[in-house]
């Protein structure tokens, strides 16, 4: 059974000097009105992530990053790793410099909080110039005996007001991690869009269904990169695009990619352009597009599903095959991507190429595939897929198209059966832009036949919670309507 957090009551306090001041945030059952609003010398305030040193460290650590002007100020960290542990300083925060044409300077920091105790509370805060100035608090990973949840929700970053609402539904479902199945923000992944549209929402000060949540100051995000995020790199006419790979610290396990092959199409626009995105961008840029991670008892895997993708790429095959069989330890196997193999949606219905891989997914053991792109809530009923070959044996596409035949596992239902024979496909991309087809949600004919749930006039996000062998997926609206439910479960 799921324990509720701790109320924890966010508090504005005057630090030092006048003018400057100490904001705490909470992650907890929100209180009315979320936290109070704090200033401090922020472009963005300080957001959780994953970072590539929790994928080598497992559950004990996590990065805490923030934006600042182009300014060298000394900024120092320290945490709590639970409520009865001293305060411990972290290492020295690291800066990166972004400085792309047309927007100015400024600075990423980064600092790395380790050894945490897995699935403790823990806080922190930040210092300028000995000067404190923030303090939050989150979660540390859980460890793989214990129960967790996550939310999933994708095509988000629109400046919306459902994705306001959608934003501060995640909150109130208190999950240990965030997941976006791609597009997080629209329309080209900007430095600039970022700033309306993606940090107000998802960092603001104030929890209500009108402006967001605090939630990334004290939850974990992930992604997967969809189309609005890194298919254009054309960087004279964006030339702060592709900020997916600045603000993002996901981890580095990939494959690698070398620009121009069978996963990373070249950058295009001047060389000064292209220099000043590589600089920023460091060894995240083309690595962080295909990764892989373990939360709990399960093993996460996240891949661009952009066209321009080789799935017949044997090295890239081959990454995929060998990182789920690395996973044997895991009780579930997760995929999230941005393209969904299977869809009813009339739109979007022609970008088949991910059926390429469910033999794949299937012989890998994959529970359930997390996709976006269509902007609406689908799930199929488990299946498996044989594709269409050519005489070498590779899967045909055409155009995007891949023809093939399924075997439907139609005695599932996710409540007396509850162990499917298959892959769940569940498309969750309702999550601040504008729907799709909502004129197919009660027109069943119009639905492939795998398709077993489709939502389409109403915005909502996916809440799963695993609790060892068992697995329970609900679909939710915005003011906590149920939409779907059911449950797997592990022989």
């Amino acid at each position: 059974m799921r324990v509720a957090r701790p109320l924890i009551v966010a508090l504005c306090l005057l630090a030092g000097k006048p003018g400057a001041a100490l904001s705490q945030a909470t992650t907890s059952s929100p209180p009315p009105g979320g936290p109070k609003k704090s200033e401090g010398p922020f472009l963005v305030k300080p957001y959780l992530q994953w970072g590539d040193s929790t994928a080598r460290e497992g559950t004990r650590s996590l990065a805490v990053l923030w934006h600042t002007g182009d300014d060298a100020k000394p900024w120092s960290v320290e945490f709590q790793p639970g409520a009865d542990q001293p305060w411990r300083p972290a290492e020295a925060p690291t800066p990166r410099r972004i400085a792309v044409p047309g927007i100015p300077p400024h600075r990423l920091y980064r600092a790395i909080l380790k050894n945490l105790v897995p699935g403790a509370r823990f806080s922190y805060r930040l210092s300028q110039a000995g000067q404190p100035v923030f303090q939050s608090d989150g979660r540390a990973p859980k460890a793989a005996a214990a129960a967790y949840r996550f939310v999933a929700f994708g095509d988000c970053g629109a400046g919306t007001p459902e994705q306001a609402s959608i934003a501060y539904r995640a909150y109130r479902e208190q999950p240990d991690f965030v997941l976006i199945t791609g597009d997080i923000v629209y329309e080209r992944g900007r430095i600039s869009e970022y700033r309306d549209k993606f940090w107000p929402v998802y960092n603001a000060d104030e929890a209500s269904p009108a402006q967001g949540a605090p939630l990334l100051r004290s939850t974990v995000f992930l992604a997967a990169p969809g189309n609005h995020d890194i298919a254009t790199r054309d960087l004279e006419r964006y030339p702060d695009g592709l900020a997916y790979f600045l603000y993002w610290d996901q981890p580095l396990n990939g494959p690698p990619g070398r620009v121009g092959g069978a996963k990373v199409p070249a950058l295009k626009g001047p060389e000064a352009n292209r220099r000043a995105f590589l600089d920023a961008a460091g060894p995240a840029y083309p690595r962080m597009a295909n990764f892989s991670f373990d939360y709990g008892n399960a093993h996460w895997m996240v891949l661009d599903s952009n066209p321009y993708v080789d799935w017949h790429d044997p090295d890239l095959r081959a990454w995929i095959e060998r990182d789920l069989a690395s996973a044997r330890h895991a009780t579930w196997r997760f995929v999230t991507f941005h393209h969904p193999g299977f869809n009813s949606a009339k739109e979007h219905f022609e970008q088949q190429q991910m059926r390429m891989m469910a033999e794949v997914f299937e012989n890998g053991g994959v529970d359930v595939v997390f996709s976006g792109h269509v902007h609406n809530y689908q799930r199929t009923v488990p299946l498996r897929f044989v594709p269409e070959n050519d005489a070498a044996g590779k899967p045909v596409r055409v155009a995007n198209r891949v023809g093939g035949r399924w075997t439907l596992d139609t005695a599932f239902d996710g409540r007396t059966h509850t162990h499917p024979s298959g892959v769940i496909y569940l498309v969750t991309g309702a999550g601040g832009n504008h729907l799709y087809n909502p004129e197919q949600q009660d027109d069943h004919a119009s639905w492939q036949s795998f398709t077993h749930k489709f939502i389409s006039k109403i915005h909502s996000l996916t809440v799963a919670d695993v609790d060892g062998p068992r697995l329970t997926i609900r679909q939710v609206a915005a003011d906590g309507q149920e939409l779907d439910n059911f449950t797997i479960e592990k022989r």
